[in-house]
């Protein structure tokens, strides 16, 4: 049986007891031996190669056990680059003239992104943050606008963090209690379209196009419901990826290219989510 309170949920009450109690005990060679350790508080244990099956199990059962208790049913996704800045600041990760000119001009879809997170929120708002709660990669540029979108009305959002080298850190406007951090991909992405109700993809580099395609590839071999896929700024996109030569070549089929809708403001995304749930 679990203990709560108002924090959440607690371990079993014998568990850090026996913790306590392990590593009270007299000093000698036997008490000092990594064998001595309790399993579930020996780390080396726990990150050794052979426990790896376990740790993805707990990454994907913690969250779901957090979001289970919140009540949250299900989930807006927003994807797209960390390095796209807020309008008027900095474009931090350009490296050249032309890289800081394209991302000074990407940054309209950070305030796109806000406002497409701001009128999901609203809504959610009306499920009592059920249904439809918005949900990031938890990072800057349009994560933090996705999430900022969110404390704009008071509405709590999710951030799935992953650790990397770099961009890792959770922005300010993530719900504290909603701010997960990961080490598998894999498990991420599994919670990131567990609850999705509709997946809105903005501009972003080999992360954004990674959690698209895995998503689309999903969907068109009907591995997960079809939902509203929405891909913001279509002179981007068509820029980037040529869909109707793949279609042409035959690598997909010509009806895959309507599993998703290029948008290019928040106001005609959620159109298109409203007019598909008929909300």
């Amino acid at each position: 049986m679990s203990d709560r309170n108002n924090k959440g949920w607690k371990p079993l009450v014998h568990s850090p007891e026996d913790i306590k109690h392990a590593h009270h005990v007299p000093v000698t060679p036997q008490t000092q031996a990594p064998a001595y350790r309790l399993a579930f508080d020996d780390k080396d244990f726990m990150c050794s190669e052979e426990l790896r099956p376990v740790r993805l199990q707990l990454e994907l059962l913690k969250t779901e056990m957090l979001l289970k208790e919140r009540g949250i049913e299900s989930t807006i996704v927003l994807f797209g680059g960390a390095r796209i800045p807020e309008p008027g600041k900095d474009a931090w990760a350009a490296k050249n003239a032309t890289q800081k000119k394209n991302l000074e001009a990407n940054a309209k879809y950070y305030d796109e992104a806000r406002k497409f997170a701001k009128l999901a929120s609203e809504y959610s708002a009306t499920t009592y943050s059920k249904e439809m709660v918005v949900v990031t990669g938890g990072g800057p540029g349009v994560m933090e606008a996705g999430n900022r979108g969110a404390a704009d009305v008071g509405a709590p959002s999710i951030g799935l963090n992953i650790v990397l080298p770099h961009e890792q850190a959770p922005n300010e406007y993530v719900t504290p209690e909603l701010c997960f951090n990961f080490h598998y991909f894999a498990i991420r992405k599994m919670h990131f379209l567990m609850r999705a109700k509709a997946i809105a993809v903005f501009p972003g580099g080999f992360g954004t196009m990674d959690e698209m395609f895995e998503a689309l590839t999903l969907i068109q071999t009907h591995r997960m419901e079809r939902v509203p896929f929405l891909l913001f700024g279509k002179d981007f996109w068509t820029k980037v990826i040529n869909f109707k030569e793949l279609a042409d070549q035959g690598t997909i089929s010509p009806d895959d290219i309507n599993l998703f809708n290029f948008v290019d403001t928040a106001e005609e995304g959620w159109d298109l989510i409203v007019n598909h749930y008929e909300l």
